[in-house]
């Protein structure tokens, strides 16, 4: 090799260093200051790391900040990002990487989030945990939704220089989010998010309401519990011998014949059982509902009124109604979840369940109140007043076709009346105010109680 050669050789070397070193600067003022102190903690160039990003659903975004908090307590802090509101647009990549934002660390965004139905917890909305998993660093960008921007869902965005370290991360954070959560033995309702998409969640006081407060024919309540409750006791044994657990229930019948008083005191008998309410709009969420159950069984869905929602125009199932139906068929054998539905119109929904055969295995018929069910009923709301037995008897023999709402209003009724004259509520007040209920000028007010009878008179007068 000569001289020349030698030389160029040389000068190659001494650009080839050069151009490096600038790539380097340049990449130096790619990065931002944030970037700059993530790198720093993973210990190599941020720009070379992808990012990992994991959707959560806004509701479990308190079990996710609960498990890093935790992993953080262990080893580790939490920046925030400045940088304007541009950051709750930017993705994360942005956030480390950018010429023209120069993102840097900042305190971190908070926000408070429900974590039942009289308690609440702050969570970070928005930061950067630096921890070190398995001995190995690793970066979590943590976000709220942010639907002011299109951000549907929360989620983490996890860097680390080693991917295997990374999946096993998220796969971790997955079981102790599970193990930790605020859902477990909750009440939740499902409904749309402000922007109308996506779902929110919210917490519902568990109701207390006692089976003597349950007025239905005998054995019809004891059958409902055991085949919502019941069924899940049994597990080992059914599990062990080929059956499923999965199953779903359908109460019908006319309104104000204690659907709703039964689903409540399901409910309250159901303590430790997680429980997801849609009713109205919110009964588009079931598959969000059918996954928050899986995840915490044992766990019942209540779908209130579904027949609102089963129809079209023309008397036609709405694939809402499949959805729900396929929700339920997509369980697991071994899911302890149990779907309630309740119904004013089963012909309504009887054809679709036709076409989806073994979907609901218990439909209970609650019927307007016969005779004995009447006076239970009288007798449950007079249980502080002074009415004779023979009283509530007459009175209940003269409402015929009237439901557990009509009981109720003539007991009140009944106390107005006695207020109204500056006497103790007695036998003679009941009857008046049941002759007031039945004149034919309270007839409206008889069908807003349930009253069958007004209605067929409506009907028969064609008013209705």
């Amino acid at each position: 090799m000569d001289e020349l050669d030698r030389d160029l050789m040389v000068a190659v070397a001494t650009y080839l260093r050069h151009a490096g070193a600038v790539a380097e600067q340049e990449t130096r003022d790619i990065r931002t200051p944030l970037g700059e102190r993530v790198s720093a903690h993973l210990g190599v160039d941020v720009t070379t790391v992808p990012v990992v990003s994991e959707p959560i659903p806004d509701h479990r975004l308190v079990d996710a900040d609960l498990v890093l908090e935790r992993w953080q307590e262990a080893g580790g802090s939490l920046i925030g990002i400045r940088g304007g509101d541009y950051r709750m647009h930017a993705e994360t990549a942005e956030l480390l990487a950018n010429p023209h934002t120069r993102f840097a660390p900042g305190p971190a965004d908070y926000l408070e989030r429900p974590t039942g139905p009289d308690t609440t917890r702050r969570v970070v909305g928005l930061g950067v945990r630096l921890l070190v998993f398995d001995g190995v660093p690793v970066a979590v960008v943590q976000r709220a939704a942010y639907e002011r921007v299109g951000r549907e869902t929360a989620s983490v965005d996890v860097l680390g220089r080693d991917p295997e370290v990374v999946s096993g991360f998220l796969r971790r954070l997955r079981e102790e989010m599970v193990a930790v959560s605020v859902l477990r033995g909750q009440v939740i309702t499902l409904a749309h998010a402000e922007n109308g998409v996506g779902s929110r969640a919210g917490f519902l006081p568990r109701p207390r309401v006692h089976s003597a407060d349950v007025v239905l024919p005998d054995g019809v309540l004891a059958e409902i519990i055991a085949h919502a409750l019941g069924i899940g006791e049994h597990r080992a044994l059914l599990l062990g011998l080929g059956q499923h657990l999965k199953r779903g229930i359908l109460l019908y019948g006319p309104p104000g014949t204690g659907k709703t008083l039964t689903v409540r005191h399901l409910i309250a008998d159901a303590v430790g059982t997680t429980v997801v309410v849609l009713r109205g709009e919110g009964l588009g969420h079931v598959q969000q509902a059918a996954a928050i159950a899986r995840t915490f069984q044992p766990s019942i869905v209540v779908l209130e009124d579904i027949d609102l929602v089963a129809m079209e125009r023309h008397q036609y199932p709405q694939p809402l109604l499949f959805e729900v139906l396929d929700a339920l068929d997509g369980l697991d054998g071994d899911a302890d979840v149990a779907f309630v539905m309740t119904t004013n119109r089963v012909d309504v929904l009887e054809p679709a369940l036709a076409e989806r055969p073994g979907r609901v295995d218990l439909a209970m018929e609650l019927p307007l109140p016969a005779l004995p069910e009447r006076v239970r009923l009288l007798a449950l709301y007079a249980r502080n007043l002074a009415f004779s037995p023979e009283a509530l008897q007459r009175a209940a023999e003269r409402t015929a076709g009237t439901t557990g709402s009509f009981a109720k209003e003539l007991v009140r009724s009944s106390v107005l009346l006695a207020a109204g004259r500056a006497e103790e509520p007695a036998d003679e007040h009941l009857a008046a105010a049941l002759d007031e209920l039945l004149g034919s000028g309270r007839r409206l007010t008889r069908r807003m109680l349930g009253d069958e009878g007004a209605a067929a008179e409506d009907r028969a007068d064609g008013s209705a």
